[in-house]
């Protein structure tokens, strides 16, 4: 039996939060594992490892993606946004701040994917209906039966954005 392959790192260049980062590690390591254990992001958050609950939910390039399963070496030159990324503690963005508004959490676990995803809805329909929305969010898992709060505040951004005002 021939031994296993042994892994090779290498240097990936790519862009976390408006900040450019190069990360030695092999390229199928997970996304999540790299912004994590690599960077010290710890908003996203592992859930279930299998893109069944959207804990570890990021955007690509704009476009929401499961962390957890996604290759390091698939963001290789492209833009990754976690929720440490969209406002700051003084500065939240509407989001963030319509989720605290709307006390939209419980145990807040689930909360950083729901919130990137939002952004994600948002960004490209900053008008959306309570369907979109709900459709928008379906697959995320959240235990704590916040499922209406969390409607509201993603509906409270979106008005709050248009009508510019500030988080």
């Amino acid at each position: 039996m021939p031994a296993p392959a042994e892994e090779t790192s290498m240097v990936l260049a790519f862009t976390v939060n408006d900040v450019a980062q190069q990360i030695d590690a092999p390229q199928d390591t997970s996304l999540l594992d790299v912004l994590r254990n690599h960077l010290g992001l710890m908003g996203t958050r592992y859930g279930c490892g299998l893109e069944q609950c959207g804990c570890c939910m990021v955007l690509v390039d704009g476009e929401p993606a499961y962390a957890c399963t996604r290759e390091v070496g698939t963001v290789a030159g492209r833009a990754v946004t976690t929720i440490e990324g969209l406002g700051t503690p003084t500065n939240p963005h509407p989001l963030q701040r319509a989720f605290l508004d709307e006390q939209a959490g419980q145990c807040g676990y689930c909360l950083s994917g729901i919130v990137v995803s939002a952004k994600a809805l948002l960004d490209r329909n900053p008008n959306p209906s309570r369907a979109d929305i709900v459709a928008a969010l379906d697959k995320h898992l959240c235990r704590c039966g916040a499922h209406l709060r969390i409607l509201r505040a993603v509906e409270r951004a979106a008005a709050d954005m248009r009508a510019g005002r500030p988080a």
